[in-house]
């Protein structure tokens, strides 16, 4: 696969001052990997959203319990690394999930200042009843990114993240 080539224009407007080219706007929408990530992320949002509505949850509140399903609770900090968020965004995201009273925060017995994160049962009620709409809905985005290789895109994306 070639590289793709910048737009001459486009040296020219990132040194001077003044209107960007159109051409420069072209190459970037055609080209950029952030653009195309955020435009796709968007898309999948919808997608998963709007399946998982029957069962109350958003696709990110559905990743959210889904990374609090483990054997021990975890910490804030872990569940913030692996959702790559913030602190502060993720106890945002855990408000509403704790006011249905699917989310607990408790103590950490290790770290008096800490706090671990569960899964109530009603949370994995719900967690339950999602995944197999998750799981037809994922099956279908699969199939049509097969021939663009669905498990070299999330090897690719897990590199950049």
């Amino acid at each position: 696969m070639s590289k793709p080539r910048t737009p001459p224009d486009a040296s020219r407007a990132a040194t001077e001052a003044g209107p960007v080219p159109f051409a420069t706007t072209l190459h970037v929408r055609d080209h950029c990997l952030c653009l195309a990530a955020q435009r796709a992320a968007r898309a999948l949002a919808r997608r998963f959203d709007a399946a998982l509505k029957p069962v109350g949850l958003t696709s990110g509140q559905f990743s959210l319990l889904m990374s609090l399903n483990r054997p021990a609770p975890p910490n804030l900090g872990s569940v913030a690394r692996l959702l790559a968020m913030d602190r502060t965004t993720l106890t945002a995201n855990l408000k509403p999930l704790r006011k249905r009273g699917w989310v607990e925060s408790l103590p950490d017995p290790k770290d008096g200042r800490g706090r671990l994160l569960k899964l109530t049962g009603a949370g994995a009620e719900a967690l339950a009843a999602a995944v197999p709409i998750w799981t037809e809905v994922h099956g279908a985005v699969d199939a049509e990114l097969a021939e663009a290789g669905p498990g070299d895109l999330r090897g690719g994306l897990r590199a950049l993240a």
